[in-house]
């Protein structure tokens, strides 16, 4: 026979696997812009680099410049995804309400 102790211990382990879920994926994300960034400095750095040794008319930036924009697409959607988190909540529950409301 299940107890209201029970019940709440399962829904305390459930929001916590939830909450656990959440904070892996908001991790992941914010691992995936830092180690992109890591990779965007050292092999800009090494395209720089290259090209000051060879010498010639200079075309690391060229790369650089790609990336960056790329880099920076991932840093916005990144922020954006994590920022906006409570925001898609209020409008899940602002949609939630209504539906309830026109049952």
């Amino acid at each position: 026979m299940n107890t209201w102790n029970d019940i709440d211990s399962a829904t305390t382990n459930a929001t916590e696997a939830a909450l656990l879920r959440r904070a892996r994926k908001r991790v992941a994300m914010k691992m995936g812009f830092v180690i992109h960034a890591l990779v965007f400095t050292l092999v800009n750095l090494g395209l720089f680099l290259l090209n000051q040794a060879i010498g010639g008319r200079p075309w690391s930036h060229f790369p650089l410049w790609g990336w960056g924009l790329g880099l920076t697409i991932h840093g916005v959607v990144t922020f954006l995804n994590l920022s906006g988190e409570g925001w898609r909540d209020r409008m899940l529950h602002a949609e939630l309400a209504r539906l309830r409301s026109q049952t």
